[in-house]
Order: structure tokens, then C-alpha cells, then sequence
């Protein structure tokens, strides 16, 4: 590279004639006028094989490539009579393949005021003990407005359908402030899967007067903001902070959000995502009067054994309850059961699984119950039961008839 580009340096600026120029340089002649009639730099360039066992199937499988873009290696290698190595001959066809995928293009969206919230879950790792301080991954709800890219998240206790609506809830009605006009999510399962909706999204969507959009599977790109507000949590918001317990965690985050994240200038909007909600907001719809119906709801009867299963954990409930129909209702933070209108169980709510929530009062009022079971009066056998004879000769006094023999 550097004999070609300093040949051709004083051929023209210096106007050396070949034969000096291969005097000065060491080079010969034939080197010095390849240098000169070529434009561009010299490069290495193999020379294609053709002897080797791929070259001479290669154009058989492009042949096939061509007609069938997605059609496995090992069935193109049976079709074209390949007896090698599966392995080798599979690197090859993934090597070109790629030239006959059809083409998907994708075009820039432009987001208008209030289209738009995306949603994701943002799962940060091992960084926050449980109700018995071991060391959990919880998932993070990331929702970000599309049109002011002002970002809302808050860690729940699982994926299920009932912590994801309570944690959209929370956010759309004391961060964002508003309803958009369209939720967009993945394939997530809590949130449906195969183009059907889980249990309770379709009343939620109902209560907003909002419409949730389920991108296609694999294609993160259609929700690329809340993607890209994942990876600016896991690379400036999480590194170098500890966190005693998921409230901490919340804690911090809001904190970070509001002081960091939605009061800088947005590097491709050049705008303050807090100052662009307001414009945001005017576009969305306003809250709805009654909150949507979130968390988890379990309708049972109430056993001997008086505790309850839950979100991986168990709680007790009122004895006084055994052997009745109780709803139970998990929200973010509280656990309660009602029998009828009365609440005979609330708990704060256990982050993790296997925990065991037992509530003194319900102890308490079990143990008097077990002790009035067994102190209770003896039931009496049926030989102390005196029952009554009819005398059967009063009907032959009434009817006028006598012994028969």
C-alpha cells in the first residue's frame, strides 16, 4: 500500500519517468506501470476455489435457495445428494443464504402527540432480596410516551397478568397522568400471546377507553423506544447502587426519573421529555372516574387448614371463616380476603415465593376455636333416646275390630 500510493506520488507531483521511479524505489518496472494504470488501492484478493467439494454443489443449493429461501440444511442437503459433513455444509448454506431472504424493509415512524406509550418489562437481574432476603430478579415495568419519550418505570412482584395491569395502572394514573390512545406490547404471556389477550386486558383496555397492540414475535424493533429506555436503565441508572428491598428499589428509581432521566434533552427529540409531556398529555384522553379492575382475584372456600395460596405464597384468613366461600385479592403491596362484606384477612404482601404471612389475631382466635372444640359437651349415645310406642290398639277401638287369629 504505501509503494503504491508513494509511486504514484512521484509520478505526478514529482514527474519522474517509470524507470527513475523504479531506480529509487527498488521495484521493477512491470510493478511501477501496474501502480500507475490502477485507480484504486492494491488488495489481496483469493482467487475463488473451485475444485473443493462445496464449489462444485454450491450452484445446485443456490438453485435451491432461490426457489426455497427457508428450507432447512439438512433437507437441502438431501435434495441435492450432499454426503460430507452436515455441520460444514450447514455454515456454508447460513453464509449465503442471507442473499435470498426476501426483503423487509422498515420505514422511520413519525409519533404524534398521544398515539403512543410502549411498554416492556426490564429484567435487571439478581439485585433485590425477597421477604427472606434472598437475592431475586422481580421485573421492571418500563412504559414510555412514544411522541415526548418520557419514561415511567417501577419494579412488581411477577409477570402475571394482574401485577402488569395494577403496575400500568399506577403508572398511566400518577406518572404519565393520561390515557393513550394505543398501548403497544410484545408477546408478553401476561399480557396474551397468539393474537388472543389474557383474562382481564380486554376490560382494562375497556375501563381506559385505550387499544392494546401486540407487536409481531421477534420483532423488537417495533417497540425500539422502550428498548432503548431498557438499556439507559441497565447501563445509568442501575451500575455502582444496592438496594435493601423492592420499595428501595422503587424509591430510587422514581428519584432518578424525576432528577435525571425526564429532565435531560432527549438526544434525537432535542427536547425535555418532562416539558413535552404537557403536549403529550393534551392529546390523551383523560383518566377514567373509576379505576380499572387490577391485581389478582382467587374465589375459594376457606379450609381447616385457614391459610390461603397466593402469588407463590400463603396466608392465613380468619378461622372464623372455615368452611365459607371467601374472595381473596392480591394487589402490588396488600393481600386481603373478604367473606361476604366482612375483611377477614389483609396482609402486606410477600415478594418472592414459599413465604408463610401469619396474622397473631387469626392465631389467636384459632387456637380458642380448637380449645372449644374439645371441651365441648359429649354427645349422647341413641340407647339414652327414649322414643315413643304407638299403641296400636287404639285403631281397633276407633276402626270396631278385634284380635284377628
Amino acid at each position: 500500500m504505501e509503494d503504491w500510493a508513494e509511486i504514484r506520488r512521484l509520478h505526478r507531483s514529482e514527474k519522474l519517468s517509470q524507470a527513475a521511479i523504479a531506480r529509487r524505489l527498488g521495484l521493477s518496472r512491470n510493478t511501477v506501470a501496474r501502480a500507475l494504470q490502477s485507480d484504486d488501492p492494491p488488495r489481496y484478493e483469493r482467487a475463488p476455489v473451485t475444485t473443493s467439494a462445496w464449489a462444485q454443489i454450491e450452484p445446485a443449493v443456490r438453485a435451491m435457495l432461490s426457489r426455497y429461501p427457508t428450507m432447512p440444511a439438512t433437507v437441502i442437503a438431501e435434495r441435492v445428494g450432499w454426503m460430507g459433513g452436515h455441520s460444514w455444509f450447514g455454515e456454508n448454506v447460513a453464509r449465503i443464504r442471507p442473499e435470498y431472504a426476501p426483503a423487509d424493509p422498515c420505514d422511520r415512524l413519525v409519533h404524534l402527540p398521544g398515539e403512543q406509550v410502549q411498554c416492556d418489562l426490564w429484567l435487571p437481574g439478581r439485585v433485590v432480596p425477597d421477604h427472606a432476603g434472598v437475592m431475586r430478579s422481580f421485573p421492571v415495568l418500563v412504559m414510555v410516551a412514544a411522541y415526548s419519550r418520557f419514561i415511567a418505570a417501577m419494579m412488581i412482584p411477577s409477570r402475571i397478568t394482574g401485577d402488569l395491569l395494577a403496575g400500568m395502572w399506577q403508572l398511566l394514573s400518577q406518572r404519565i397522568g393520561a390515557v393513550p390512545r394505543t398501548l403497544l406490547w410484545d408477546n408478553e404471556s401476561g399480557i396474551g400471546q397468539r393474537g388472543r389477550l389474557a383474562e382481564g386486558v380486554a376490560g382494562f383496555c375497556g375501563v381506559l377507553g385505550t387499544r392494546l397492540i401486540q407487536a409481531r414475535p421477534y420483532d423488537p424493533e417495533t417497540k425500539g423506544l422502550v428498548e432503548r429506555a431498557n438499556g439507559y436503565l441497565a447501563t445509568s441508572f442501575l451500575p455502582g447502587r444496592r438496594f435493601v428491598s423492592a420499595h428501595d428499589f422503587n424509591t430510587q428509581l422514581a428519584d432518578w426519573l424525576v432528577q435525571v432521566a425526564n429532565p435531560r434533552k432527549h438526544a434525537t427529540t432535542k427536547v425535555v421529555p418532562a416539558q413535552a409531556l404537557s403536549t403529550d398529555r393534551q392529546a390523551m384522553a383523560t383518566l377514567p372516574p373509576v379505576a380499572p379492575t387490577t391485581g389478582t382475584t382467587v374465589t375459594t372456600r376457606l379450609g381447616r387448614d385457614y391459610y390461603v395460596s397466593i402469588g407463590a405464597n400463603t396466608y392465613s384468613v380468619h378461622p372464623e371463616a372455615i368452611g365459607r366461600m371467601i374472595t381473596v385479592t392480591a394487589s402490588l403491596d396488600r393481600v386481603r380476603a373478604r367473606c361476604a362484606d366482612r375483611v377477614v384477612a389483609d396482609h402486606h404482601r410477600l415478594w418472592g415465593s414459599a413465604g408463610l404471612a401469619s396474622d397473631s389475631e387469626h392465631l389467636a382466635a384459632a387456637s380458642i376455636m380448637r380449645e372449644n372444640f374439645r371441651n365441648r359437651p359429649p354427645a349422647g349415645t341413641h340407647l339414652d333416646v327414649e322414643v315413643q310406642v304407638a299403641d296400636l290398639g287404639a285403631y281397633d277401638a276407633v276402626f270396631g275390630t278385634g284380635e284377628v287369629a
